[in-house]
């Protein structure tokens, strides 16, 4: 590889962004920096590899997950770029560091040489991912149904649940019964339906699974939009929690908001099982989904939010 083709950004956005290429750039990514772990967690209903990068060796274990929501998947080329600047600042000569183009910046050296073993999920519900921007392709599963869910139209670009119209951001058991009947959605739909029972969907169980496995100190989950961080649920969470929302509204430009009214999502439930650090980045400001015209201005913000995530 020259000089030229290493330094060339791996993670780039032309027109969308489907599972196919969060896959490839996976791999690239992969045979760049091999100190880079992949792990897979899971699988998606259609069969997917739900995928978790891992860098660092430290005791402290943290998590960013992202495309929760399938009509958010601008949040996976913004995780994966920021894993690519925060792996490339371990080069030699890199004089670069993840978030540093609006201060808080961490390198790569502070994970691996420090306290930090970062696990980023990018792709949380690959499936919703491809068709919030394709559409029914040939030979769909749940075709017919997907049609009825959507209300008959063919435009699945406001979809956010997951290929069985399950919104996996209310499948978490904390206030799940709660959150079901302020939304008041009975069936599968575009979003808002919780299921059947917490955790029934493959995608979010993959997630609680690797929480439970992990027991990380602090988790971060990337949506969009709204410029806003979400950081307590039921007064459970510690008094931490507001400090370092704070710290990363100042990094980002972002709100720290004091949400309430809300169940059943993974920030919620982490707070709730373990009372420790939860947030919802809320990144962009817009309609959903984001344009991807957006993309590098709102990766100039949530680099180094991130970036102060990572310092904690």
């Amino acid at each position: 590889m020259s000089k030229n083709e290493a330094q060339k950004t791996i993670v780039r956005v032309q027109s969308g962004y489907r599972y196919e290429d969060g896959i490839a750039h996976i791999g690239q990514l992969l045979a760049r920096y091999p100190f880079i772990t992949r792990v897979e967690i899971g699988k998606s209903v259609l069969g997917k590899s739900i995928d978790a990068l891992v860098i660092g060796k430290g005791d402290e274990h943290i998590h960013i997950n992202a495309s929760v929501h399938a009509n958010e998947w601008i949040t996976t080329p913004l995780l994966l770029r920021f894993i690519e600047q925060l792996a490339a600042s371990g080069e030699p000569n890199s004089g670069e560091a993840a978030g540093g183009a609006m201060g808080g910046a961490v390198s790569l050296d502070q994970i691996t040489h420090d306290r930090i073993t970062l696990w980023a999920v990018p792709m949380v519900n690959p499936d919703g991912m491809n068709l919030a921007q394709d559409g029914l392709w040939p030979g769909c599963p749940f075709r017919e149904q997907l049609l009825e869910w959507n209300k008959g139209s063919e435009d699945f670009s406001r979809w956010k649940a997951n290929i069985r119209g399950v919104d996996l951001n209310d499948q978490f058991p904390a206030g799940w019964e709660e959150e079901r009947a302020r939304r008041n959605i009975s069936g599968p739909s575009a979003q808002d339906y919780g299921g059947e029972m917490p955790l029934s969907e493959p995608e979010a169980a993959a997630l609680a699974g690797l929480t439970y496995g992990q027991r990380f100190a602090r988790v971060a989950s990337l949506h969009t939009q709204g410029r806003e961080i979400y950081w307590n649920y039921r007064n459970m969470e510690p008094a931490s929690a507001e400090v370092l929302a704070e710290r990363l509204a100042q990094a980002s430009g972002y709100t720290a908001v004091k949400l309430t009214g809300s169940d059943a999502g993974y920030k919620d439930w982490f707070i709730h099982e373990f009372h420790r650090p939860g947030f919802t980045i809320e990144a962009g400001e817009g309609v959903n989904p984001l344009p991807i015209a957006q993309f590098d201005s709102i990766y100039g913000e949530i680099a180094p939010l991130l970036a102060e995530f990572i310092r904690g």
